[in-house]
């Protein structure tokens, strides 16, 4: 069909069917006035928009128009188009348009992001992913990328599917091709989520705290040891932590100073935590580890809540003793229930990140429980795993942009 051939099915004079409706596609390189002059021929002629769809890729301009059928199968509508082909070199075609989706059919946000720096997702695993979503009864509706940097992330919107399909497709392309693929619905509460909870050690920090103290005592291989037990859950983390905590009985401030200077925060830690700010979320940390660490961590990232456990000092010296009750697994989902009480947000429209047994209940609390490089059977329990070791690509799977950071990293400097 010649690109400016209107359609078939109605001739000059005709009445239009009530639900009939024409597509305009227009395409070509991108420059200003495109949209403007389109939408103000349409106007002069009187033409009913019913739809605006517009996307650019790499200075490519693919935008669509459903507009109502004025009765002649868009024969008049296709002449006054060739004054926008002409003015701006672009293809503009006229073909019949299917009717709209009912409002009610449900609608997936698939995030997929790749595990190599800065490295494109490949054709396959791309590929991948469009084919489970084709084979649970899915339709891509809309790909977006989010960011190339850390990593490349894509967001497909999916309508159609079902959900336990998905869930089983998507779950064996991201296991075949080495791909984090967060599944959630595409609605309002996505996007209303406002409080994210995160564990401290080997999430938002690289280090367990603790072990930073036993290389201080000259313990770490026999606290290591318990900690990887405890975390994979094959221990009940308040007994393993008074075990391990005993073992540092006699370090004074000075040595707990050390260990805190040698802390490290994970790549994109302050990116995360800031952006997520600037949305206006509040953030909060709940750790199994220690004041003496995360009070200096709230302070430096601007968190609004922070919770951990006390070592007992007495004259300058750890007594080996932990004063209260043990922040373990049910104390974090208690916090995270706290601190989203305190900010009148409910949980629903909470999120969670964590990496260890003791991370749980707080994931399985939140409305969104995200397993950060987590042990398998946290990666199990999860609703979404992010395998990458930039905590900013959460951001992805929240739905935010990677040029949506650079841009108010940028207004901020300015």
């Amino acid at each position: 069909m010649d690109p400016l051939q209107p359609a078939h099915g109605g001739t000059a004079g005709s009445a239009p069917r009530p639900d009939a409706a024409l597509l305009l596609r227009v395409s070509g390189p991108d420059h200003p006035g495109i949209t403007a002059d389109l939408m103000t021929l349409l106007g002069v002629e009187g033409v009913e928009v019913q739809d605006v769809e517009q996307v650019l890729v790499r200075g490519h301009l693919t935008l669509a128009v459903a507009v109502a059928d004025p009765g002649d199968g868009g024969s008049a509508l296709a002449a006054v188009l060739e004054q926008l082909t002409r003015r701006h070199d672009v293809t503009v075609s006229v073909v019949p348009a299917p009717p709209p989706r009912p409002i009610s059919d449900p609608v997936e946000a698939v995030t997929v992001l790749g595990h190599e720096l800065e490295t494109p997702l490949s054709p396959a695993e791309i590929g991948a992913v469009a084919a489970g979503i084709n084979a649970s009864g899915g339709n891509i509706d809309r790909i977006v990328r989010l960011a190339r940097y850390p990593v490349y992330a894509y967001e497909f919107r999916v309508t159609g599917a079902d959900p336990t399909a998905l869930t089983k497709h998507l779950g064996e392309a991201a296991s075949a091709h080495r791909l984090d693929v967060a599944l959630q619905p595409a609605g309002l509460e996505r996007r209303a989520k406002r409080l994210v909870v995160l564990d401290v050690d080997s999430t938002l920090i690289q280090d367990e705290v603790i072990e930073l103290l036993a290389e201080e005592a000259g313990c770490c291989d026999e606290v290591r040891a318990v900690t990887e037990r405890a975390m994979a859950g094959e221990l009940d983390f308040e007994r393993a932590l008074r075990e391990r905590v005993r073992r540092l009985a006699g370090l004074d401030q000075q040595a707990v100073d050390r260990a805190r200077d040698r802390m490290r925060l994970t790549p994109g830690a302050r990116t995360f935590v800031r952006t997520l700010k600037r949305l206006g979320y509040t953030v909060g940390i709940v750790s199994g580890g220690f004041t003496h660490f995360t009070d200096g961590l709230a302070k430096e990232l601007d968190l609004d809540h922070a919770r951990a456990n006390q070592l007992e000092v007495v004259d300058g010296v750890l007594t080996g003793n932990v004063l209260g009750d043990v922040v373990d697994r049910s104390a974090k989902a208690g916090f995270l229930r706290a601190f989203a009480e305190a900010e009148g947000i409910p949980l629903s429209q909470t999120v969670a990140v964590g990496d260890g047994a003791n991370d749980l209940d707080m994931l399985a609390a939140a409305g969104l429980g995200i397993a950060f490089n987590a042990k398998p059977l946290v990666q199990e329990a999860a609703d979404t795993t992010v395998n990458v070791p930039y905590l900013d690509a959460i951001l992805f799977v929240l739905g935010v942009t990677r040029d949506e950071v650079v841009r108010a990293d940028t207004a901020a400097e300015d």
